[in-house]
């Protein structure tokens, strides 16, 4: 059953009425652009066809009630007394709550049923769609204007100053303003963007390691402070400003471990703009030798990589029909992509899971991704 109709059978069958609104966020794969986001860089990321669902109806009170199909969990909150409680799935609501009404954005209560399958923890953005389904739904209920640019910034605030997630704006924006069939270039400091096609006979595959991170308690707040670290010594906004050239000049005078975080991260975001000409002249070969590149560097420069997340990569790459892999997402487990040819996606699911599971004793998941729209109210309602 589509989970569409899953949540809103679960709907009536608490509520005994149907909801007013389904909402729909998607999860994403980023295709290049690495830890970019939040030094005002470039990104590359497309909305993918998982995504997080809420059906829901409004309330008279300030009350906000939901109950999770996946954690077989409910919750309450009131929108007058929002108080931070535990580091769980709620949190992400109410911290989108918590944000709009800082924004002076006037909120209504409501009850609902959310389900997704948007894997937790794999680097699909699970926490990102979960925040713009939110925004999404409370925009539908109280008449706001959807914005996907503004919104995005609301959901990463909630997420830096509410959840504690140092993260940058390309997953709550690409979550907000996905085109369908299209990934989207993210200009991190104007927020601009601009559709790019895949290149043609080419689908986008999602390789799941089957390991898990806490991006809360891990390294990534250190490569961020990294990062500011270089841009100060640079005498820049972010590393954003830092040309390739420049840093080859004068970057021998950092010291070894920022010199290399700032490398990947200068680099990184040439290989995004070179990958954007590449799908627009329908190039794969050169998208794909930009996405090997990229995992080479998150490897050895910014060292976010696993050795389960090289093996599936390698896995993926000794199939002909592979133009490029690369780990994505914020690193230390989750989820690798590649770029493969469209008529022999399956069997290079197959033989990579088996490559993968022979290597390691794990099981992957594999998902075949096609690109989708933003959140939106469905079916069609804004």
């Amino acid at each position: 059953m589509p989970i569409q109709d899953k949540i809103t059978w679960e709907f009536v069958r608490r509520f005994g009425a149907q909801p007013a609104f389904v909402v729909r966020a998607p999860g994403r794969v980023n295709l290049i652009g690495e830890h970019t986001d939040y030094n005002d860089g470039f990104v590359l990321p497309m909305a993918i066809d998982r995504a997080i669902w809420l059906a829901l109806r409004p309330r008279s009170d300030s009350l906000v009630s939901v109950y999770s199909l996946e954690f077989d969990q409910s919750a309450a909150f009131s929108l007058d007394n929002l108080r931070y409680e535990s580091a769980r799935w709620p949190e992400y609501i109410k911290g989108t709550a918590w944000s709009l009404q800082e924004a002076g954005y006037g909120l209504h209560g409501w009850e609902g049923v959310v389900a997704g399958d948007v894997p937790i923890g794999a680097g699909l953005s699970s926490s990102a769609a979960l925040e713009m389904a939110t925004a999404r739904a409370f925009a539908a209920l109280s008449d706001l204007p959807w914005d996907p640019p503004t919104m995005a910034k609301l959901g990463q605030r909630a997420e830096n100053k509410w959840v504690g997630m140092n993260c940058g704006i390309m997953d709550q924006m690409i979550s907000a303003a996905g085109k369908a069939g299209h990934a989207l270039l993210i200009d991190c400091r104007s927020l601009d963007t601009r559709s790019v096609p895949l290149p043609p006979g080419t689908v986008v595959v999602v390789l799941d390691t089957a390991t898990r991170r806490g991006l809360v308690g891990s390294a990534y707040n250190e490569r961020r402070a990294q990062c500011e670290a270089a841009a100060r010594w640079f005498g820049v906004p972010a590393l954003r400003d830092v040309s390739v050239e420049r840093f080859l000049a004068e970057g021998a005078g950092l010291d070894e471990m920022t010199r290399r975080r700032a490398r990947h991260i200068v680099t990184e975001n040439a290989r995004v703009l070179h990958a954007v000409e590449a799908m627009r002249q329908g190039d794969a070969v050169t998208l794909g030798q930009l996405m090997d590149a990229s995992h080479v560097s998150m490897r050895d420069d910014f060292e976010i990589s696993t050795d389960k997340l090289d093996a599936i990569v390698e896995c993926a790459r000794s199939e002909e029909s592979c133009f490029g892999a690369r780990m994505t997402g914020a690193g230390f487990g989750g989820c690798a992509v590649a770029l493969v040819r469209t008529e022999v996606a399956g069997s290079f699911a197959d033989r990579v899971a088996d490559a993968y599971s022979s290597r390691t004793g794990l099981k992957p998941a594999v998902y075949i991704c096609h690109a989708t729209a933003g959140a939106e109210v469905w079916p069609g309602r804004s």
